[in-house]
């Protein structure tokens, strides 16, 4: 006799907050079963949690873990609890003000969003940082990345699928003069066009590019471009072209070689986990032959890998 599936109980958030407060109490934290819970909870539900465990026991969730996890569990978590505009002025008011100025962690967040979500985390920040965002790159950032950078936080970009054929192949022409057709590069010229064409608009200047010139945009901006304003083009064109490729590639990169670069590695997988992963997964196993699920196991253990695992099977949600 076939047995009934039995569907999930579904609980509720209070019924999550509680589960959540009994892991914590008596000896050490149930990590694993803290783990169970939020890794297999939305936005929304998270939020929810969090306003029922403040309600019930008076203290703030995210600070409560902060204090049972540790290493990278604890980082990954806290990462995952807030919602997606609050997470990424976390992750750049960190990588510009933290012990350590990470501008390759802020540079990928800036180039990688567009311009509504740009703004949107832009006030989050100045509400909950008490900073302005461009006052943290004007302080940190140099160069050609800092005019890049603060010209992509003030630019209110189209974001419709329409595109000016004309106007692209205008841009290709641009280019190439400021580029590979002259001796130096004319940056000038590059930073106004990445950061005020829409993603659309810049794929189609990308392939224009190519039928015209018989090279890519791509290749040109690596060979006249270097260090975190050539991450910076690279990321704002390859986001623009196939975000799930560029993600792909930055994880890849991540845990290449020895060691793992644990926070590029927490900060992709967290941030893409609920908007693009099932097209990161793709793509990462038509790169790489192998699955992004067995990549993460190989370079992580015990319940930070737990965790990592349980966002990539995002099926789920």
């Amino acid at each position: 006799m076939a047995t009934l599936s039995v569907p999930p109980v579904l609980t509720s958030p209070r019924d999550d907050a509680m589960a959540l407060y009994r892991a914590f109490k008596g000896f050490g934290c149930d990590t694993a079963a803290v783990i169970n819970i939020l890794a297999h909870r939305n936005a929304m539900q998270r939020a929810l949690i969090e306003q029922e465990y403040k309600n019930i026991y008076a203290e703030d969730l995210s600070k409560r873990l902060a204090s049972e996890l540790r290493g990278d569990v604890e980082r990954a978590v806290l990462l995952w609890m807030p919602d997606p505009a609050v997470r990424d002025a976390t992750i750049v008011r960190q990588a510009l003000s933290g012990d350590v100025i990470n501008l390759k962690a802020a540079t990928e967040v800036i180039c990688s969003r567009t311009s509504t979500q740009i703004q949107h985390f832009k006030q989050i920040y100045h509400a909950r940082f008490n900073a302005y965002l461009e006052h943290d790159i004007e302080y940190q950032a140099t160069g050609d990345l800092k005019k890049l950078l603060l010209a992509c936080v003030s630019a209110h970009r189209y974001e419709g699928p329409e595109v000016d054929r004309a106007m692209a192949d205008h841009d290709a022409k641009s280019l190439y003069k400021a580029g590979e057709k002259k001796l130096g590069t004319d940056e000038d010229t590059f930073i106004r066009i990445f950061s005020e064409r829409s993603r659309p608009h810049l794929a189609t200047v990308a392939s224009a590019y190519h039928n015209m010139y018989g090279s890519s945009l791509k290749k040109a901006i690596k060979g006249e471009t270097s260090g975190n304003f050539e991450l910076a083009l690279l990321t704002i064109l390859q986001c623009s072209e196939n975000p799930g490729k560029y993600f792909a590639k930055t994880l890849h990169k991540a845990m290449k070689g020895m060691g793992t670069d644990d926070s590029t590695l927490v900060r992709v997988i967290v941030t893409r986990a609920e908007i693009d992963m099932q097209y990161i997964k793709a793509e990462y196993h038509k790169k790489y032959g192998k699955s992004l699920e067995d990549a993460v196991h190989s370079e992580t253990s015990s319940h930070y890998r737990t965790f990592l695992l349980s966002l990539l099977g995002a099926t789920h949600r």
